[in-house]
């Protein structure tokens, strides 16, 4: 029986991905709020961009799979559109196309909203935007792309952590403090981490085609001790923020989101099981969006 074109369109677009798009403006945007500089509009605006944003990343991720044979019938995950026919090649160009109009349109809202006037700083974001678009498409689409040389832990962490938080933070306040990178890099690391679950599931077919992730490139003991360094860290780098920025305990509301983290973790270190690892991605981005979301309500309130 097949699928209604709507569910497979849903499909493609990989919404359980969305915690991680979503993950850093929540956090940005309570690290605003608590320090009274909180805008409606601004929230909205950068939600939806950061959400459009996402959204290329997997359509293009899927076209890109299919098109370099990183995606085949071995591979254990969602199944991608493109390689199994559901949608063409011609369908998902279209479709990005269409997403990365949608995604600058509610981009340019955003800096609008945020800078009316101020020039400088639109102008300076919109190039920091062009980068996010083409980071999007580019980690598997393109001669070269740069998921398949090991890059895209670096790509995750800049634009899903620090760039994502302290971006988020300024679109609101028009201020920068060196103190909110500690919590920036921690969103970066959880982000980062659900990644490496993908490429630890992954490892075998992505030998085989060519695709070579960090964790490919590291080998399997070394992903599962840099997934814990990854984890650990967020949680360390949270608190000596905490320690140092805090004016109340409302901020230490995220503690319990760690223990998701960590009993994830532990499965994939002692797992070689692809299913039972996969499963354990979709619990660490749950628990990333849960432990920047209790952190973004923490800092609102403090």
């Amino acid at each position: 029986m097949n699928k209604p074109r709507w569910k497979v369109w849903l499909q493609a677009a990989r919404l359980r991905t969305l915690p991680l798009a979503t993950a850093a403006v929540f956090l940005g945007s309570g690290l605003a709020a608590g320090a009274d500089q909180f805008r409606l509009n601004v929230f909205i605006f950068c939600l939806l961009t950061a959400i459009g944003l996402q959204i290329l990343s997997n359509l293009a991720n899927d076209y890109g799979d299919a098109v370099s044979g990183a995606d085949n019938e071995d591979r254990v995950g969602p199944q991608r559109t493109v390689v199994s026919g559901l949608i063409t090649k011609r369908q998902m160009t279209k479709a990005m196309s269409l997403v990365a109009l949608v995604t600058v349109f509610t981009g340019l809202m955003l800096l609008w909203t945020a800078f009316a006037g101020d020039w400088l700083t639109i102008l300076t974001f919109i190039g920091f935007g062009l980068l996010a678009l083409i980071a999007a498409v580019t980690y598997t689409v393109g001669r070269r792309p740069y998921g398949y040389r090991g890059l895209g832990d670096l790509s995750v962490f800049l634009f899903f952590g620090l760039l994502g938080v302290l971006g988020t933070y300024y679109l609101f306040t028009q201020t920068f403090d060196v103190l909110l990178v500690l919590p920036a890099a921690s969103c970066g690391f959880l982000a980062t981490a659900v990644l490496n679950i993908n490429n630890i599931r992954d490892m075998q077919t992505d030998i085989a085609s060519g695709k070579f992730t960090f964790a490919v490139r590291i080998g399997r003991v070394w992903a599962r001790r840099y997934h814990w360094t990854l984890i650990v860290g967020a949680f360390v780098l949270t608190s000596i923020f905490i320690s140092l920025y805090a004016q109340t305990a409302w901020p230490w509301l995220y503690l319990p989101a760690i223990i998701p983290l960590f009993r994830a973790a532990y499965v994939v270190s002692t797992s070689e099981d692809p299913v039972l690892l996969d499963k354990q991605l979709k619990f660490t981005a749950l628990g990333s969006l849960i432990f920047n979301l209790l952190l973004a309500i923490g800092f609102s309130l403090n």
